[in-house]
This record gives structure tokens, C-alpha cells and sequence, in this order.
């Protein structure tokens, strides 16, 4: 019987196609290195958290969208990014405290590294706080304290300060003259807002010349805003200054001065820079706002507890510079 042997063209194939595979597994190997040390250059430029190891970070806000707590959360992200840290924001969809605290706690019970709040001048707020330290989790409050608790840091505006120079603003604005004074307030619960009014209340109270009418609150929405300050402009009829101490209550105090006609009549002093508030600046619709860096504040809210992680005690609270934007300077480049 004869027997069967490969022809010339099955060995060549056969060559062909061991070739081919030591090639693909060459290449495999080489953009596999390729790849690693891409990753080496990247990883270069992070400071890890803690021995390499990704830490979780669970930053809460006050309002999911409103657009000063996205500045927050983007400065949260860049530095994220920078540390190697995993980096998760939530919050409410409205302006709603309890909704907070739950998110909180569901925080907590998640035992991240680390959670980011916005504090609240409640007890039963600083008990929550209390329990995650005593977990091991680090929080630290920003835009506004929850000094009583055991929050590691507190990063943000110094509010008493703000609000003080958003009143001499005023008094400087009326030397000598008379001024009754409607303010519109984002929340009578917020810290922040109390101790703006605070500070404010320190400069007016100590000029005969001025006096704050009545106070009223916007749920930091502009809609609520503008709906506060029509009702003041029809029942007050002397009313020639208007004060708002949360982003948007400059813009609802404006919308309601023309709603009503009375925008030659009442100057408005407002509180941060969105884009439309800078527009009003521009046009001279909103005499001038105190501004403050809330970009700053989630980047150096998340590289105090990258600190924190590798072994730093932290400060008990870091101040966020104030600046004041007007007709004269709004077009000018202020650092975030």
C-alpha cells in the first residue's frame, strides 16, 4: 500500500501559518508593552491616594443641577482625576434638606472613603456626621459648616465676611443718604445664608441712613426669588434697594423690578457670577455681587482628603477667596 506524504504546498502552508501565529503573538505582546507604558506616562501625572489603592469619594450637594454646585462638583472632578480618586456626586433635585440627610445616610451605609456635604444647622444632621466619622469615613463640609459636628474640615466662603462686604457695598453706594433695604435670602435653614445675613445686618445696622424693610426667601429658585420681590415691591412702597445673597436672586429681583416697572427705581446687589448675572453687570442692571470660587472649592475640598488619606491632619477650616464683580471690572478674567 502506498503511503501518503504532505506535498510541497501543505508544508508551505503550514510554515505560512506557524509564522503568522509566532507574528500575532509578537504583536500582542509588543502593543500589550505599548499600552503599559502609555499607562506609566499617564499614572505620572497622579498623585495616588493612599499606596495606590483607588479611593471612593461620595460628594452630596444641595440642588443636583443648580449651576453653582456643578462648578463644585466639576473642581471635585478635576482633582478626582489628578489623585486617582473614584469620585461619585449626587443630591437632590430640588432644594430639600430631609431628601439630603437620606442621601447622606445611604452614603454612609455605603462606607465609602470619604463623603463631601454641604452642612446643615440641624442636630440631628451633626448625629449623621458624628456616625460616619466614628465608621472611619472622612467628611468634610463645603460651601457651608456644620461647626458643631466632628467634620475633619470645613471648605468654603467665610459667610459672615461675604455677607459684611456685600453691606458695605450699600452703605458705600447711599453715604448720606436713605435707603430701605428688601432682601431676598436663599433659605432660612442654610448656614450660610444666616451668617451672610448676619454680616450684612452688622454693616446696615450701623448706618442711620439704612434700613433692611423686610427679608424674604427663594428656596435658592429664581422663580421663588422673583416671587419674593414682587410681593415686597407692590407692599413696600419705599423701596429703593434690593439685596439677594444666593445666585439667582439677583436675576428673580431683577424680573420682578420690570415685571413692575421699577427698574430705574431700586438698585440690586447680588451674590456669585453666572452668566446672566455678569450680562445684567454689563448692562448695568445689577449695580455689582459679591462672588466666591466654587470651582476652588470642590477641587480643594477633594485634595484636602487625598491629604487626609496619606496621613495629614487637616486645617479646621479653609477659606475660598471673595471677590466683587461690577459694571467697571465684569468684563475682566476672575480666577474660579
Amino acid at each position: 500500500m502506498k503511503k501518503w506524504a504532505p506535498s510541497k504546498w501543505t508544508v508551505g502552508l503550514a510554515v505560512l501559518f506557524a509564522l503568522f501565529v509566532l507574528l500575532l503573538g509578537r504583536f500582542a505582546y509588543t502593543n500589550a508593552e505599548i499600552n503599559g507604558i502609555v499607562r506609566d506616562i499617564e499614572d505620572r501625572g497622579r498623585t495616588p491616594a493612599s499606596g495606590g489603592k483607588t479611593k471612593h469619594v461620595v460628594m452630596i450637594s444641595q440642588e443636583l443641577d443648580n449651576p453653582f454646585w456643578r462648578t463644585i462638583e466639576k473642581g471635585a472632578r478635576d482633582a478626582a482625576e489628578q489623585y486617582n480618586i473614584k469620585l461619585e456626586y449626587s443630591g437632590p433635585y430640588r432644594n430639600n434638606i430631609e431628601e439630603q440627610a437620606e442621601l447622606f445616610g445611604k452614603a454612609i451605609a455605603g462606607k465609602p472613603d470619604g463623603i463631601l456635604i454641604q452642612g446643615i444647622r440641624s442636630e440631628a444632621y451633626n448625629k449623621q456626621i458624628d456616625q460616619a466619622v466614628e465608621q472611619g469615613i472622612a467628611v468634610l463640609t463645603v460651601d457651608t459648616d456644620s461647626p458643631d459636628s466632628r467634620r475633619l474640615s470645613y471648605v468654603g466662603t467665610d459667610n459672615v465676611e461675604s455677607g459684611r462686604q456685600l453691606g458695605e457695598l450699600v452703605a458705600k453706594a447711599y453715604e448720606g443718604r436713605s435707603a430701605s433695604i428688601g432682601m431676598v435670602i436663599g433659605s432660612y435653614e442654610a448656614g450660610n445664608q444666616q451668617q451672610r445675613l448676619e454680616g450684612f445686618r452688622s454693616v446696615v445696622d450701623a448706618e442711620p441712613n439704612l434700613k433692611i424693610v423686610e427679608v424674604g426667601v427663594s428656596n435658592i429658585s429664581r422663580i421663588q426669588a422673583t416671587q419674593a420681590a414682587e410681593h415686597m415691591l407692590r407692599s413696600r412702597e419705599g423701596i429703593n434697594v434690593m439685596v439677594g445673597t444666593s445666585a439667582l436672586d439677583a436675576l428673580g429681583i431683577l424680573q420682578a423690578s420690570k415685571s413692575l416697572n421699577k427698574q430705574e427705581q431700586v438698585r440690586i446687589f447680588g451674590f456669585d457670577d453666572l452668566t446672566e448675572t455678569r450680562e445684567a453687570l454689563a448692562r448695568k442692571e445689577i449695580e455689582a455681587t459679591v462672588i466666591q470660587k466654587p470651582y476652588t472649592m470642590g477641587f480643594r475640598s477633594v485634595e484636602m482628603l487625598n491629604r487626609y488619606f496619606q496621613g495629614e491632619t487637616l486645617p479646621s477650616v479653609s477659606f475660598t477667596r471673595i471677590d466683587i464683580l461690577n459694571p467697571q471690572n465684569v468684563g475682566t478674567a476672575v480666577a474660579p
